[in-house]
């Protein structure tokens, strides 16, 4: 009886780590764009993008690392478009990334409509890590995944490591918090908000093709499902760190797995309420950072979602 409780556990925090995946990608994504003071609501739109770009170029050419380019290259551009908009012309952010989610969901539905019920002829699989594979219940869960899980464990470390250790970082951040001071100081306000918008729309493409390479492989239209608007909600609860990110979009992963879990063994429970689940969380997550913004400070950027106009 032990080891079945263990093993439904293992499982379902190893389906955990799958879920969270794209949205944690996503989430970084965000952290890195609204850190540099500009605000993306364009996430779901970009994710969907990414999927469809990166499923087509890998049924196209057989190859999932043309996939994952290609996927990083159309979110980079849904990010550049972005940039464009709210920081060269300086349209409300809040605007420009909602009308950008439209645009992606439309041209994601159109470009994915030839392939729709078409197989991909590779997929992502899991790679067991020699040795760290084996240690009990953390080695199922964390070293018996997909190469991309492995890459976010580095870029999650990685951003954590160039936010609080490098100058660069330091200069992105002083953007976000004070552009005026920034750009005193010789920090090209304009270039940074640009180069890390559009580095984070790429993260959020890669984060969309794990969804149609790896976790469903294959493409079906608005199969992000709000995840990318799940990511947004997330960086709040992360209070924009990378590691808070990453704990947060497995805690996420972990609803969604345990409602299929759920089901699986026979549970008495709506199947609506249990696709409900991860949603319902992420308004509770909204509410109680809404609270703690009451008594103090949150972590968001000063300048987050105001535009910089140089004297």
């Amino acid at each position: 009886m032990e080891q079945t409780a263990m093993a439904f556990v293992t499982s379902v925090l190893a389906a955990a780590v799958a879920a969270g995946t794209p949205i944690l990608y996503a989430a970084l994504g965000e952290v890195v764009t609204e850190r540099s003071g500009v605000l993306n609501l364009s996430l779901e739109g970009t994710m969907l993008v990414g999927a469809v770009s990166g499923f087509l170029v890998t049924v196209r050419t057989g190859s999932l690392a043309a996939g994952v380019v290609a996927a990083a290259v159309a979110g980079g551009l849904i990010a550049a478009l972005h940039a464009f908009l709210t920081v060269t012309l300086k349209v409300n952010q809040v605007v420009s990334g909602l009308s950008l989610t439209l645009f992606g969901t439309g041209v994601s539905g159109y470009l994915g409509k030839p392939v729709i019920g078409v197989p991909t002829p590779v997929s992502f699989k899991p790679v067991v890590v020699p040795g760290l594979a084996r240690i009990p219940v953390l080695g199922d869960v964390l070293f018996n995944q997909d190469i991309l899980v492995y890459a976010s464990y580095v870029l999650v470390v990685a951003l954590w490591f160039f936010f609080y250790r490098t100058r660069p970082g330091l200069h992105m951040q002083s953007v976000g918090e004070s552009p005026e001071t920034a750009d005193a100081l010789g920090i090209n306000v304009f270039a940074t908000r640009y180069a890390y918008t559009i580095i984070g729309g790429m993260l959020t493409g890669i984060g969309g093709s794990y969804l149609s390479l790896a976790y469903a492989p294959s493409w079906i239209e608005y199969m992000t499902a709000g995840r990318g608007w799940i990511a947004i909600a997330l960086v709040i609860f992360a209070v924009w760190n990378p590691l808070r990110a990453m704990l947060g979009a497995y805690l996420f992963g972990g609803i969604d797995a345990l409602g299929f879990r759920i089901q699986v063994l026979g549970a008495i429970i709506p199947s609506f309420f249990l696709k409900m689940m991860p949603y319902i969380f992420t308004i509770a997550v909204l509410i109680f950072a809404t609270a703690r913004s009451r008594n103090y400070r949150i972590g968001a950027p000063a300048a987050l979602g105001v535009p910089y106009e140089r004297e």
